[in-house]
């Protein structure tokens, strides 16, 4: 083992950092390393909107569900699709490609390209000794979002990415069992089979928690997905993708 996967296998999701901002040259260093991820076709549609104003940040704090990480942190990201660029690239060429941006295969391509590009820029933050916070909350309010990062049509704002200096130490979270995750030829269909290894992982994430709250929360992973995944949320946002542009077919 390297200490590239050293690194990897050690990951937190930090919740509070020092008062320090990042300086511009650790910023551009993470926008190279996301820069440098697999993207599809070349296309690489996706940007990346750097908050450092702090009205900004508190008000994208408010919006992801008074997040207060959000606000402090050492530098806030919001990771985009983006196929703005790529409608003016068409227009310098006198045609259009609005057909192939508003299919849904292409708008995967965005999704897929950035949550790459967010990823890359994870394992470098980290490598430098910097913890980092993935932030699916400010899907809970996109128009609000988009509009105070003033993102153009086929922009669509994904996931924030706060990073900064950790101020705790958490343990790592338990991962599933492999024989969940990775299956070899075929998918294993045998439920007594996954269900077997779930318990186990159960009795694992119950005794993480535990320890983590003092008692005060011992639930499972299986009982948590069953009661996470109960109600839909955000269910606007397919109304959201039509009005920024996305129509998908």
């Amino acid at each position: 083992m390297n200490q590239t996967i050293e690194t990897m296998l050690a990951h937190r999701s930090i919740r509070a950092f020092k008062d320090e901002p990042l300086t511009d040259d650790q910023v551009f260093t993470l926008v190279k390393a996301a820069q440098a991820a697999s993207t599809s076709s070349y296309i690489q549609a996706y940007s990346i909107i750097g908050v450092k104003d702090q009205v900004k940040k508190k008000k994208l704090a408010k919006l992801a569900g008074e997040q207060s990480y959000v606000e402090t942190n050492g530098h806030f990201f919001v990771f985009c699709a983006d196929y703005h660029r790529h409608h003016a690239a068409a227009e310098m060429h006198g045609t259009t490609v609005t057909e192939t941006t508003q299919t849904t295969e292409k708008f995967m391509v965005g999704l897929i390209d950035a949550s790459l590009a967010a990823q890359n820029a994870s394992i470098a933050a980290e490598s430098m000794g910097l913890g980092i916070c993935y932030i699916g909350g400010i899907r809970n309010a996109l128009e609000e979002v988009s509009d105070l990062l003033n993102l153009p049509n086929y922009v669509v704002p994904l996931f924030g990415l706060c990073v900064g200096y950790p101020d705790q130490d958490p343990d790592v979270k338990p991962r599933l069992p492999l024989k969940n995750i990775y299956h070899i030829d075929e998918y294993e269909q045998d439920t007594d089979v996954f269900k077997e290894s779930l318990r186990e992982y159960d009795q694992t994430i119950s005794a993480y928690y535990g320890e983590r709250t003092g008692g005060q929360r011992t639930a499972g992973w299986s009982s948590l997905m069953a009661n996470k995944l109960t109600t839909p949320v955000r269910t606007y946002m397919k109304k959201f993708l039509e009005n920024k542009g996305f129509p998908l077919k």
